[in-house]
């Protein structure tokens, strides 16, 4: 599946694009992301953000091909009938990451078959707390990325589409290599500071990046939620806000409902970041030769509450910045293209 992602990475087209019923259509140009299709108007300005996984085509067969994101028809695009390589390019990723899904029948069996081994071994499946926990460790890597990009579909009607610029994306791989996630997504608004995803993914509120002289706070935010998802797992959390009902839905189809995703991803959007633990955070810092100090003042001023923190700062060894000047300052300016 990689491959086929590798192949049409640079692929781009133009489209109408209508926003909403009542909208005008408008000329947009769009491109392949990481699972996803980026809509960008004519100055290179993200526009929007469609999860491959939930594209679907409104009109089979037809031409001028119809787009529209997860059953939603508020939202379309029309590709022209020249755009072929662009529509062939939608289907076969489509198809590449749906093949790649487990089956829902296999996945039930499997899970089912798991739960009755499970409840021989005296597991009280039917506790929320316990079912929770079994399901969660149940679900596929690739599941569990579908989900996180199913959520940041939803996310992104609340906080405008994903900040993208040529630099500002390359420096995002490189912190996200160095604190060990699959991706991080800068948003320009909706987000208190940072959230975590199913599937390692990291999104992060613009102001983590632009507010800050000093890297290291930035990047202190991001290993913070990082190391918190390593704590909580942001699946469960998920089947936590969902409830019981969700968790059986993922047990024996594979999938949660999407009005579950999408209230999740409106509560993503107020919730604080959440807190790891000092001896968690201590360690990586520590692993990145980053000092902790920056991030400490920047969660307190007064250095009160952080003082574990600031005082780590002497048995970390300084090595190199994971960011050159140039690719700081690109970061700093991925949502003002």
């Amino acid at each position: 599946m990689s491959t086929a992602f590798e192949k049409y990475q640079r692929l781009e087209a133009s489209a109408l694009w209508r926003e909403s019923p009542k909208a005008q259509r408008r000329e947009v140009i769009i491109s392949i992301g990481d699972a996803s299709l980026l809509i960008s108007d004519m100055q290179d300005r993200p526009l929007s953000h469609w999860s491959l996984t939930a594209v679907e085509r409104a009109n089979p067969g037809k031409t001028p091909a119809i787009f529209i994101p997860g059953g939603d028809d508020s939202e379309s695009l029309e590709l022209a009938e020249n755009e072929v390589e662009m529509v062939e390019a939608i289907d076969t990723l489509r198809k590449a990451l749906h093949r790649g899904k487990p089956r829902p029948g296999r996945l039930r069996w499997a899970i089912l078959l798991g739960s009755v081994a499970a409840l021989a071994a005296g597991l009280t499946l039917w506790l929320p707390n316990a079912l929770r926990s079994h399901v969660v460790g149940l679900v596929p890597e690739l599941n569990r990325v579908v989900i996180g990009h199913d959520v940041i579909g939803h996310l992104q009607r609340t906080t405008g589409a994903v900040c993208h610029s040529d630099l500002g994306d390359q420096a995002l791989k490189k912190l996200a290599q160095a604190i060990d996630v699959s991706e991080i997504l800068v948003v320009p608004g909706g987000v208190k500071s940072t959230a975590s995803l199913p599937g390692t993914a990291l999104v992060v509120g613009r102001s983590i990046v632009e507010d800050f002289d000093d890297p290291a706070a930035a990047i202190g935010f991001m290993l913070a939620e990082a190391k918190f998802a390593e704590e909580n797992d942001p699946l469960e959390r998920i089947l936590e806000f969902g409830g019981v009902t969700e968790s059986f839905r993922l047990l024996t189809s594979g999938q949660l409902a999407p009005e579950t995703l999408s209230a999740y991803a409106e509560h993503l959007a107020i919730t604080p970041a959440g807190k790891a633990s000092d001896t968690a955070l201590i360690e990586g810092f520590s692993e990145l030769g980053l000092s902790a100090s920056p991030y400490a003042y920047a969660l307190d001023i007064s250095g009160e509450t952080t003082l574990n923190l600031i005082e780590a700062d002497a048995v970390i060894t300084q090595s190199a910045p994971i960011l050159t000047d140039g690719e700081w300052v690109a970061l700093q300016d991925i949502c003002a293209t």
